[in-house]
């Protein structure tokens, strides 16, 4: 059973202007299939997580492509990076048509070894996470969320009313489509085996990590800490292991998707880089399963509620963003009094203020950080913000800023 997808037009203008098309994203997230059912329909398939054939084609990355000549679909390329400087030279002959290589990666572009250097200017990359709410609904609408008014007007959505069991159903069962599409699917059973397989397949073949247990512990006390601020020397604690190796196992959770950081707003590029930053799950779904949370009702009302909306928003901002072929334009602000904004959005030169509240009844009190933003950063212009909850209409909490239901994103 497949469901569209919205990022299958950015795909598809993609395949019209590139001659390499590479989508990332986490395993299981739809990425073969989309292509199989979208501009690879026709065309030869190659994978790469067939142990034989990747061995033949690390043996022989010319004569591989030799036998398989565009246009050819290439999935889970991050097996056999080599493949990157043989197909640069096919590109480079065939520099006026479009379309030739197709490829996924579970692991992200920038960890790819020579991918920068060979297919700079020839390649698209795009990210594509599990289902967003609006592919769920079979919504098609799918502009990139940011709480301006212009944003509130398209969006026009104020007739669908907020159905929070079914929003904690899903942030509980997640967004995986195997799992999402289908409710006959065990939720438990699902997530042991995608566990399973993410750790002695992809973990191991990108990093080898040694001992899985212990990658395993690291990631269950990770997804207790979603939507907080990333504290490597307490990992490092609680799991027994040294900060570097918290770190590189952090880059094996971020390269493969699984993970985002998002970092605090600055004027100073480098300063942005180095500063601590919070760390989302990329699906509910398995922060549920790895924290031991077995029902929907049980996760929300548990301690950890707020945090998974607050994961649940911001994965379903950052999908708005991807499946538009765009890179989120996002951030958080904390002041050295530990006063926090959950998200701003930096465009055009303007700052906007979003937070995050799983309360059905926000007052002024939850955007009191808001103020600090002006003085923080005097020389930019500050719009118009938001505060997403579980409320259910569009209402001014002041001149700028609005209350915006989770179902608006």
């Amino acid at each position: 059973m497949y469901r569209q997808r919205h990022i299958e037009k950015v795909v598809v203008q993609a395949a019209e202007t590139f001659q390499t098309v590479l989508l990332t994203g986490a395993r299981q997230v739809g990425k073969s299939s989309l292509f199989e059912n979208s501009v690879a329909r026709n065309i030869r398939q190659i994978t790469l997580d067939d142990f034989a054939l990747l061995a033949a084609v690390k043996r022989d990355t010319q004569g591989f492509l030799i036998d398989n000549p565009p246009p050819v679909f290439i999935d889970e390329i991050q097996y056999a990076p080599e493949l990157f400087r043989s197909i640069k030279m096919v590109v480079d002959k065939r520099k006026f048509d479009k379309g030739l290589y197709f490829m996924t990666g579970s692991q992200k572009f920038e960890l790819m070894q020579g991918v920068s250097e060979s297919l700079a200017g020839r390649i698209a990359i795009l990210n594509l996470l599990g289902f967003s709410a609006r592919e769920l609904d079979g919504d098609e609408f799918d502009l990139p969320f940011i709480p301006t008014q212009e944003y509130l007007q398209s969006r026009k959505y104020t007739d669908k009313q907020s159905d929070m069991p079914l929003l904690w159903k899903r942030i509980h069962r997640g967004f995986f489509p195997h799992i999402a599409l289908q409710p006959s699917v065990d939720w438990t059973r699902f997530y042991a085996a995608y566990l399973k397989t993410y750790v002695e397949r992809d973990v191991q073949k990108l990093s080898q990590v040694g001992d899985n247990i212990a990658f395993v512990n690291f990631m269950t006390a990770l997804a207790a800490r979603t939507g907080q601020l990333l504290n490597m020397a307490s990992l490092a604690r609680d799991i027994g292991v040294s900060e570097p190796t918290i770190k590189k196992w952090l880059s094996v959770l971020e390269a493969s998707n699984i993970i985002y950081l998002l970092h605090p707003f600055s004027l100073n590029l480098t300063s942005r880089a180095v500063k601590t930053p919070k760390v989302y799950f990329l699906d509910t779904g398995l922060v549920s399963y790895l924290c031991g949370w077995l029902t929907p009702e049980t996760l929300q009302k548990g301690a950890m509620s707020g945090q998974i909306f607050e994961t649940y928003v911001v994965g379903e901002i950052l999908k708005s963003y991807y499946n538009a072929g765009k890179e989120p334009p996002i951030y958080f602000f904390r002041n050295n009094k530990a006063e926090e904004i959950d998200i701003l959005f930096y465009q055009d030169g303007t700052l906007h203020p979003v937070e995050i509240k799983k309360t059905a009844s926000p007052n002024m009190g939850d955007i009191a950080t808001f103020k600090l933003l002006q003085a923080a950063f005097p020389s930019i212009i500050i719009g118009n913000g938001g505060l997403i909850c579980t409320y259910d209409k569009v209402l001014p909490l002041n001149d700028k800023t609005k209350i915006i239901p989770v179902n608006w994103i």
